[in-house]
């Protein structure tokens, strides 16, 4: 394959060329004869270009050309290449029907479906390309451009300089691709402007005199905007705004602007200019580090009106005042592959400055929500290690309520809790030993108490607003949080082993001794005393455990399919439980008893409460397996008290374990049952029945749907009244959500919660939304009913649209129901 090493001196270069193109002429006429030469006059996709040489070596540029025919004009010094010309320089190539080459002008003037391919991918095509010699610069008539990530531009003429600048006269660009039946047709997108300069240094594309198109029809014009060109990962520059519109702070527009300051930090600032309150500033610093990130994030606004948030003279909300703000910050960071270490924090001026202004916080547990819906927010300082066999875990935190409701003097400040577990690798006498370490430090400022009847809710006696302690008694309240100070260090070594005898009987064995030492400093609080002592406090408790475990599973094998019937026994012997009502109950106030927690050693949820006393756990589990039907799996059980003091029927400060279902001597009854018979559908639902009379006390059902273009999931629950815990009446509700595939774009979703007890909607969500390679756009409806704090309702709109290479934009509207709570729960 012929080939020219291009010099620096003029004549000589010119005759090189010349020589290299005399040789392509001879190579190409070797592979094909004249007639096939002339029979050559197809489109230029469509045509078989010859084989591509083989690249010049990296550092040694090299022009390679090859042709059909060529011609050679001494007296104008020119070269004339027709036929599959097919020009290759620095890794660009050059394919046309005709080349004509000047040599006193050095240009390179491309003729009849031409396609300069450049090496990122950037593909040119054109009727006539003007080039100097180097590809630098040049004319482009007829001028269209895909690049490797699917976008295009197209114009009637283009100009090209520098090698950096294209410049597109009466241009179109578009990131969508051409209909496939109907090329001629729009595309969904694309913008129209008299001119598109593309700079290809700065990686920069201006719009001049531009209209956005949606089929072919114009809906936005904008006399100059600019925007990366697609190759563009961060680049400094105005982001797409957000618009929104609230009661609280009228109409708003945040036009974002975009600091890439380095390859690992960045900066941005998002002002958001609002007609009540006037502006709100937010900004974002980024950084990335070689072992992890941060991120820094704050907003505030010196607020026109803050007489909106003032409900009466008397009666003013959290943000009746001039300045509101947040701060937050958050990090994880890698100190080995198992290690991990990080940190999040948060600072508000108010309990409601982030749902009043719509902030997007770092703490939201959705990463895509758009608007803030926080209960509270955590400042927090860990460290987490995993082994093979071991978990590690330290943090501090700190918690900051987000509702009107919320005192934060009541709230704890974790310093720290720290959780450690390792199973020892080699069996002990035959079984898995391994142990859990935790330790708990909290402080509280004020005592946190909660109503219990409803002459408690109706006089808010229980709130710090009470100060006379006759009126805090256990008969109305109970003691959430104590005041003070607490410390508490818990150790817990377990046993466990299987075995299986010749029978397919299996009986697990297990045996477990833990250790709590505690100190506490409780201070003297109105009530505190009628619930727990105060003042200095030391306590020391040790709760050994051996049990026994037996199952015995009878199979059955059918042609049908199989079928399984398990009864389940387990015996535990342990002495009582001290310190019931000595200690405070921080975190094991949560119990609910189903079926999930049945054959479970101790049933309470953390550390601060370790269940006493003789237990049986009995029950039977049967399982189908249906051919070409599913399975089915049920359960059915009850535990029983044996002897000593039952935990559960002794209420601590804050009554866990009353109104349980297993604070009698014979429990009440828990069930399962769950289908599925295929992938498609699955069903489960838990039941639990009253010992005495089998009235249905506790009750879930949620099924779930996923076939073709349908996905749904329904859940209904249904609760018994648990008055010593604070539920004074029935509940019952149901939850909905689901979402259709209209089409292969087209997407509808909704979801609902409704209270069935109150005949009341707590939550509504209908969205609609439209995605495909180019664009996006979403709408969605969600109505908020809150019963606490000073919103009532809130309903909110969000409309987004995403355009690719260009950007990403939203829209959102919420207006709220405000007014004072009444004293009902």
């Amino acid at each position: 394959m012929p080939a020219v090493r291009p010099t620096s001196h003029p004549r000589l270069r010119e005759r090189l060329l010349a020589a290299a193109a005399v040789l392509a002429l001879l190579a190409g006429t070797a592979t094909l004869g004249p007639g096939e030469a002339m029979a050559q006059t197809l489109d230029f996709r469509q045509q078989v270009r010859p084989p591509q040489p083989k690249p010049a070596p990296v550092g040694d540029p090299q022009m390679l050309v090859q042709a059909t025919e060529i011609q050679y004009d001494y007296t104008n010094e020119r070269v004339v290449a027709v036929g599959n010309v097919q020009i290759y320089y620095k890794g660009a190539t050059l394919e046309a029907d005709r080349v004509v080459y000047d040599q006193k002008t050095k240009h390179l003037q491309a003729e009849g479906n031409v396609r300069l391919t450049e090496p990122d991918g950037r593909v040119t095509y054109g009727q006539l390309i003007d080039l100097t010699d180097d590809y630098r610069d040049g004319f482009i008539d007829s001028l269209r451009i895909e690049t490797a990530d699917d976008t295009r531009f197209a114009a009637a003429r283009g100009q090209r300089s520098a090698g950096n600048y294209t410049v597109f006269e009466s241009g179109v660009y578009t990131a969508c691709q051409a209909c496939k039946d109907n090329p001629q047709k729009p595309p969904l997108w694309q913008v129209k402007a008299a001119r598109i300069i593309h700079d290809q240094s700065e990686k920069m594309v201006y719009f001049e005199d531009a209209k956005i198109e949606f089929f072919g029809v114009p809906l936005a014009y904008m006399p100059y905007f600019a925007a990366p060109d697609p190759t563009v990962k961060r680049k400094s520059g105005f982001l797409m705004p957000v618009a929104s519109t609230s009661t609280a702070y009228g109409y708003g527009l945040e036009t974002p602007y975009y600091f890439a300051l380095a390859p690992n930090y960045d900066l941005t600032l998002s002002p958001r200019v609002t007609t009540k309150q006037g502006l709100l500033m937010q900004g974002e610093w980024r950084h990335r580090l070689e072992d992890g990130y941060y991120i820094v994030r704050g907003a505030g606004i010196f607020q026109a009106d803050k007489d909106y948030f003032e409900r009466t003279p008397t009666d003013a909300t959290p943000g009746f005042r001039d300045f509101r703000g947040s701060i937050e910050t958050t990090g994880r960071f890698n100190l080995s592959p198992r290690w991990t270490w990080g940190f999040d924090g948060i600072l508000v001026t108010d309990e409601t400055f982030l749902q009043d202004y719509k902030i997007r916080t770092l703490q939201r547990r959705n990463p895509t929500e758009f608007f803030s819906n926080l209960s509270e927010g955590v400042s927090q300082l860990f460290l987490t290690g995993r082994g093979d066999r071991s978990y590690f875990d330290v943090r501090a935190m700190h918690f900051y309520g987000f509702s009107e409701a919320d005192v934060q003097k009541t709230l704890p400040i974790v310093h720290p809790v720290v959780d450690y577990s390792y199973i020892f690798d080699q069996p002990v006498l035959g079984g898995e030993l391994g142990y859990n370490f935790n330790f708990t430090s909290l402080s509280r400022q004020a005592a946190s108490f909660d109503p219990i009847s409803q002459a408690a809710y109706a006089s808010q006696q229980c709130t710090s607003l009470t100060a006379n302690p006759s009126q805090k008694t256990s008969l109305d309240c109970l003691l959430r949080g104590i005041p003070g100070i607490y410390n508490r260090a818990s150790v817990d070594v377990h046993w466990r082993a299987r075995w299986v005898d010749s029978f397919g009987q299996v009986f697990t064995p297990f045996a477990s001794v833990r250790g709590d030492v505690s100190q506490l400093q409780i201070n003297a609080d109105p009530g505190v005393a009628n619930f727990i002592d105060t003042g200095d406090t030391s306590l020391v408790r040790a709760m050994p455990t051996v049990g026994l475990e037996y199952r015995f599973p009878f199979l059955a094998v059918h042609s049908w399919g199989t079928q399984t019937l398990e009864p389940i026994a387990q015996v535990i012997a342990r002495p009582n439980e001290t310190g019931i009502g000595k200690l405070p109950n921080e975190d094991a106030q949560s119990l609910v008893f189903d079926d999930s927690n049945l054959f479970r050693v101790d049933k309470f949820s953390g550390w601060d409460r370790s269940e006493g006393g003789g237990r049986a756990n009995v029950g039977l589990q049967y399982t189908a397996q249906v051919n070409g039907a599913g399975a089915v799996n049920m359960l059915f059980g009850q535990s029983y008290h044996l002897f000593g003091m039952n935990s559960f029927a002794v209420g601590d400060t804050t009554n866990t374990g009353l109104d349980s279902g297993l604070d009698k001597r014979a429990s009440d009854y828990v069930a399962r049952l769950a289908y599925t018979p295929n992938r498609v559908f699955s069903m489960i639902s838990r039941y639990r029945f009253d010992e005495s009379d089998f009235t249905l006390q506790r009750l879930e059902v949620e099924g779930r749907l996923s076939f073709d273009r349908w996905n749904a999931s329904l859940m209904y629950g249904n609760y018994a009244a648990q008055p010593e815990l604070g539920f004074l009446e029935r509940r019952e509700g149901i939850l909905g959500a689901g979402s259709v595939k209209l089409d292969a774009n087209w997407v509808l979703n909704g979801a609902a919660r409704y209270d069935i007890q109150n005949n009341k909607i707590s939550q509504t969500r209908v969205g609609l939304g439209y995605m495909d390679d180019c664009f996006l756009i979403g709408v969605n409806y969600i109505t908020d009913y809150q019963y606490s704090g000073n919103v009532s309702s809130n309903h909110t709109v969000m409309l987004q649209i995403g355009l690719r290479t260009i950007g990403t934009t939203s829209a959102g509207s919420s207006a709220s129901t405000v007014g004072a709570l009444g004293a009902t729960q």
